[in-house]
């Protein structure tokens, strides 16, 4: 098997107080001490939409946060994949003066930091924070917004999908049109397998309404779908596997919530880990004064990666995973 390669690269009025009430409440951390001059920090959460691997960068973060010791009030809002009340959420935190800002999901922080270029926000589930206009630059952030990045080895993940499907000619590649990070993931996708010498198509949907019926689409025209860490996907990744599954389409995804969501395999970060380093960060903001522009997005190494697969998908497929060493069977 290939070695992991390494890798670094925007509600009315009168609707605001039903959102903000659908969209989550206040927590006390449970740190035990206070801050470091007896301060207790506000701290607001601002999470994309509830899936997996989002749910696990959140507890990751909150982990640290406890682990810390520090004293703090916890936020936590969750926008339900709805722009607009990510820019609702956004201007509620504001508005609270907030000591620092958690964002889950690369729609949420841009939200936040359309917002406010004073308070520190950290940020996480997001792949390439330059390209998505939230930095700089990824070595020198320069401003109000830091934080972990989800990169994941999408080049290994297309090895991966080599090797189990070694007769596979043609890749259907799956994602929101509406998510910038995505859009990165599927070029690296596209150069992987144009360098793999296989054919590869983009299905792409606007929302979850649309997901089944794409999915259905390709059925005839693919041998594997490729499905990268792309929030609506994975939000969606029962209905996902439900069709393919039914059709025989393996699906190669990027990360490991979502094969446990009925995906067949992935090369895939930890995102508690990720929602961990990022919970850090926010420590070295809060209690050591250390400055998000001065902060480079940090990432987990490819040895942090983890060979996973669905052992009942493969079942159901008909395809025969027992060679893949070292693998996490779920």
């Amino acid at each position: 098997m290939k070695r992991l390669k390494m890798f670094t690269s925007a509600l009315a009025v009168g609707a605001l107080a039903v959102t903000l009430a659908a969209c989550g409440g206040q927590n006390t951390g449970s740190g035990s001490t206070s801050g470091a001059d007896g301060d207790s920090y506000a701290i607001g959460v601002i999470q994309l939409t509830e899936h997996g691997a989002l749910d696990q960068a959140n507890e990751g973060f909150i982990a640290a946060l406890d682990e810390s010791g520090i004293s703090y009030t916890a936020d936590q809002q969750n926008a339900q994949n709805d722009q607009s009340a990510c820019q609702t959420i956004a201007s509620k935190l504001v508005n609270d003066g907030d000591d620092l800002i958690f964002a889950i999901g690369t729609p949420a922080a841009q939200a936040v930091a359309s917002a406010t270029t004073d308070i520190p926000i950290v940020g996480s589930a997001i792949t390439d924070y330059a390209e998505s206009g939230l930095v700089a630059s990824n070595e020198e952030p320069g401003g109000n917004v830091t934080g972990s990045s989800d990169l994941t080895p999408v080049a290994d993940q297309i090895d991966l999908l080599q090797q189990i499907l070694p007769d596979a000619k043609t890749v259907g590649l799956l994602y929101c049109s509406a998510e910038a990070n995505s859009e990165i993931q599927i070029q690296m996708a596209e150069e992987a397998l144009d360098e793999a010498g296989i054919a590869h198509e983009r299905y792409t949907v606007s929302s979850s309404n649309e997901i089944q019926q794409v999915v259905e689409s390709m059925v005839g025209k693919v041998d594997a779908i490729y499905a990268p860490t792309d929030n609506t996907i994975a939000a969606g990744m029962a209905t996902v596997s439900m069709v393919a599954n039914e059709n025989k389409l393996p699906v190669i995804v990027g990360c490991d919530t979502m094969v446990e969501d009925g995906g067949l395999a992935s090369y895939s970060i930890n995102y508690y880990d990720l929602g961990h380093k990022a919970g850090e960060m926010a420590l070295d903001i809060l209690t050591k004064g250390s400055d998000p522009a001065d902060m480079p997005i940090e990432y987990l190494s490819s040895d942090e990666c983890t060979l996973i697969v669905n052992q009942e998908t493969a079942d159901a497929l008909g395809i025969d995973v027992s060679n893949l060493e070292g693998a996490t069977i779920v």
